[in-house]
């Protein structure tokens, strides 16, 4: 078929093309926002992306129009699509019947950790013979593309609770025909399309409906929102957490002295052992124990999971190093909840020394963080940073009035805490402030879910082409 994909850009739309033009069909896109490592993946495939929306980037004879998720009436490729009366899907209701029907689905959920935990879960299988497909939300170090059609009887996807379309509001990971699902936590987000805890936790609960009795949940059991939901699982469900009782234990967690990050798993009252990974933080030790207890139901043993791991080098854009110059390292995070934030920061703060400061950079740009709902829990997440730099909210004027983020209230607030502060809106100002201030041995993580004006390759360079900074 000739399959167009309006909105071809975010990860799981340029995942599938790739997976559609694996199958044999042609694919065209268009989006408005290109940037990577998504454009690099699209432009690596060969599919032509047009930009900006307009009526004439969907082809009238498309036999296809995927749409995409951030598109709404009003928009003209929406428009023109409805107008022709041209065959339409969403990106998890194609993805579910063209490629994941026919396979053993894993299907990996939860408000975080879903990239890190799928891209584990994809490399442990892969490492263990397995051969699986995959479509993960995030670009795995290791296999270098978001997406996999292996020859094997799986398929492991990254399970979203965003909704699908303008068309079909019910969460993606609905689709998904779970065989074996993660939930590895649930917390209150995306405010645009949920008004609150309780009604995440219904959109959880659908996905506990459309698993199997012969199935398996996996769930962490360390969120009290999760474990209220539990008891409407209908299939077998294991536990995991750490430090306390759980089908999967975690304990004795911490950096290793060598490098990397080490704990002791056990599971079903036994001790397997040390296990080592490259990836900081406990956050991503709980990831790695979810990981490892869905690769033990495809047919993975913990076992060889020890001998894997430690192998695995991360996602792309979750703490990954962009760079070191002038004795400075800049970090990448896709953080944009304060959970995650809290967590990243952690990470960095536990994991090896460091001589200098701890400067965080943070984007308001997913909806959720641009409001006021989450203000106050970000203020108290950014206590793990030395100095905290708010940019300017992109595009704020989508968030009503009332409920808007206010960057420079938010700075007060994380300055109640005595730390320094400071709103400042643009990319290149705050790039300049930045080569002034920054220091041999200070780190800089930038915060952000979009592609933020290229700000890590233009700190890179401003840093590299300055002078040394004496302290």
């Amino acid at each position: 078929m000739n399959i167009h994909l309006s909105a071809i850009a975010g990860t799981a739309m340029a995942s599938l093309a790739g997976l559609l033009r694996e199958r044999g069909h042609q694919i065209t896109g268009s989006d408005q926002d290109i940037y990577p490592p998504m454009s690099t993946q699209l432009e690596e495939l060969g599919v032509p992306v047009r930009s900006p929306y307009a009526e004439g980037n969907v082809p009238a004879d498309a036999d296809l129009v995927v749409i995409g998720n951030a598109l709404s009436r009003g928009n003209p490729e929406v428009e023109v699509v409805l107008d022709r009366k041209q065959r339409m899907s969403s990106m998890p209701a194609l993805l579910a019947e063209e490629v994941i029907r026919g396979h053993t689905s894993l299907v990996v959920a939860g408000t975080h950790g879903k990239t890190t935990t799928t891209s584990m879960l994809a490399y442990l299988m892969e490492e263990g013979g397995l051969d699986p497909s995959f479509l993960i939300g995030g670009v795995p170090v290791d296999f270098a593309r978001s997406y996999r059609q292996g020859k094997g009887r799986h398929f492991v996807v990254e399970g979203d609770e965003y909704d699908c379309a303008f068309f079909d509001k019910r969460p993606k990971f609905i689709h998904y025909l779970p065989d074996t699902a993660v939930i590895g936590n649930l917390e209150y987000d995306h405010a645009d399309i949920y008004p609150d805890l309780a009604a995440v936790q219904t959109a959880f609960v659908r996905l506990l409906q459309v698993i199997p009795r012969r199935g398996l949940l996996v769930a962490g059991i360390e969120s009290a929102p999760l474990v209220a939901i539990l008891p409407r699982a209908l299939c077998r469900v294991e536990t995991f957490a750490l430090g306390q009782d759980a089908d999967w234990r975690g304990d004795e967690v911490g950096p290793h002295p060598d490098g990397g990050w080490r704990f002791r798993l056990r599971a079903g009252g036994r001790d397997l052992g040390e296990y080592r990974q490259q990836l900081a933080g406990e956050h991503n030790v709980r990831n790695a124990i979810a990981a490892i207890a869905v690769a033990r139901e495809a047919g993975v043993d913990p076992e060889k999971s020890r001998e894997i791991l430690p192998r695995f080098r991360g996602v792309k854009r979750r703490l990954e190093v962009k760079g070191r110059a002038r004795g400075v390292v800049v970090y990448d995070d896709f953080a944009h909840h304060p959970t995650a934030v809290k967590e990243t920061l952690l990470a960095l703060r536990t994991g090896a020394p460091a001589a200098g400061r701890l400067v965080a950079v943070f984007e308001p740009r997913s909806y959720t963080s641009r409001t006021r709902v989450f203000q106050d829990d970000f203020a108290r997440a950014f206590q793990g940073a030395d100095a905290v730099i708010v940019a300017a909210a992109h595009l704020p004027g989508k968030v009503p009035e009332k409920e808007r983020l206010s960057e420079r209230d938010l700075v007060s607030a994380i300055a109640s805490h005595g730390q320094d502060a400071r709103f400042i809106a643009g990319v290149d100002e705050i790039v300049a402030h930045l080569a002034r201030e920054l220091r041999e041995g200070d780190r800089v993580v930038i915060l952000s879910n979009g592609g933020f004006g290229g700000i890590h390759g233009k700190l890179l360079a401003t840093l590299g082409a300055s002078a040394p900074v004496s302290r």
